[in-house]
């Protein structure tokens, strides 16, 4: 039996309640693999509710941050330290480990770095990551879309695996409401103001999830609420069960990007439930969206109003089978252990 540690981010529960796409695909991952007969032991913070084996004694930084208000700028990296030494404790216990944050466990892993992996779960095109990725040509980091692997180099290169979702969490529906959908975060590389935009135009109603970013809370104030009225609402936060109903009553899920979106988890949520996408073409997305299929792909607002008005060509009961097909947790795991097996037997 193959012992994988993976080892969460410190940002968020393992799963997170709302907000949290890198953590709820830490946890779909470890969940998938533990079917497959993985032992699988999760390094994550005290405040994660999961049945899976987990070591982690301190709470997470929004934990922290909900009781105690902002926190001081070094709290993250003391949490990161605290859970690279417990980790760095029960090395020999694991024949791999699958790390999900960034950094300081390539140091900590020393000559065990060719037994590990390292996802990076955001762009990896800014000096930070070139820094990092020069600091450290022998570890293995695996892509989340082919968009991202381009700027990784070619020595770190371990594979490429797309995100999955587990399989029952989102049903398919195929009665959708008068509306489209955005769910994301609230900031200037979402454009929930241009998804709004593009609804207004194509005489449709939008309902708006996500969280507001704390690191630009200025840009929900001054960009999306002063166009937000009866016809364009804004739901807060939504956890699984209202992000079901958001995304399966929609007749469209707008993925208005503005960065080299690196993966973009709500695309194959909203294709779990049948619910086609129309998403602007940076990034993953051509991986992601089958042009006709599941979505449309567009560059301009003009192109999404027109997409809107072809979306109920699509058919929703074959946009669920792609989903199954392509982005399950199960699938998923299939590839990363193949990528584990390959590292073990170098």
């Amino acid at each position: 039996m193959i012992r994988v540690a993976q080892v969460a981010p410190n940002i968020f529960p393992v799963p997170p309640e709302h907000h949290g796409g890198t953590e709820r695909v830490v946890h779909d991952l470890s969940s998938a693999l533990r079917s497959l007969g993985v032992e699988v032991t999760l390094f994550a913070p005290a405040d994660s509710a999961t049945d899976l084996p987990r070591i982690g004694d301190h709470l997470s930084l929004a934990a922290l941050e909900h009781q105690h208000g902002p926190v001081a700028a070094g709290v993250p990296a003391a949490l990161d330290a605290l859970q690279l030494e417990a980790l760095r404790l029960r090395l020999d216990q694991f024949d791999i480990v699958h790390c999900h944050g960034e950094f300081a466990h390539a140091a900590l892993l020393g000559a065990r770095r060719r037994h590990s992996l390292t996802t990076v779960h955001w762009r990896v095109d800014e000096l930070d990551r070139k820094l990092f990725f020069a600091g450290f040509p022998d570890l293995p980091v695996a892509a989340i879309s082919a968009a991202q692997e381009a700027g990784i180099p070619t020595v770190n290169r371990a594979g490429i695996v797309h995100h999955g979702i587990a399989r029952e969490r989102y049903a398919l529906s195929t009665q959708p409401g008068p509306h489209v959908a955005f769910v994301g975060r609230m900031t200037d590389q979402k454009r929930p103001d241009t998804a709004i935009r593009v609804a207004r135009a194509a005489g449709l109603r939008i309902r708006l999830g996500g969280t507001i970013d704390v690191g630009n809370p200025d840009y929900f104030e001054h960009r999306v609420r002063p166009l937000l009225d009866e016809d364009a609402t804004y739901l807060g936060p939504v956890d699984d069960i209202r992000k079901a109903d958001l995304l399966g009553s929609a007749q469209a899920l707008l993925f208005p990007i503005d960065w080299p979106e690196p993966f973009g988890l709500v695309m194959i949520e909203a294709m779990a439930c049948g619910t086609p996408v129309v998403a602007w073409n940076r990034g993953s997305v051509p991986e992601i969206v089958e042009e006709g299929v599941t979505g449309f792909i567009v560059s301009s607002e003009a192109e999404a109003v027109a997409a809107l008005a072809r979306i109920g060509h699509l058919d929703r009961t074959r946009v669920r089978q792609r989903f199954e097909a392509r982005f399950t947790a199960a699938r998923m795991a299939t590839d990363y252990l193949a990528l584990y097996r390959r590292l073990m037997a170098t």
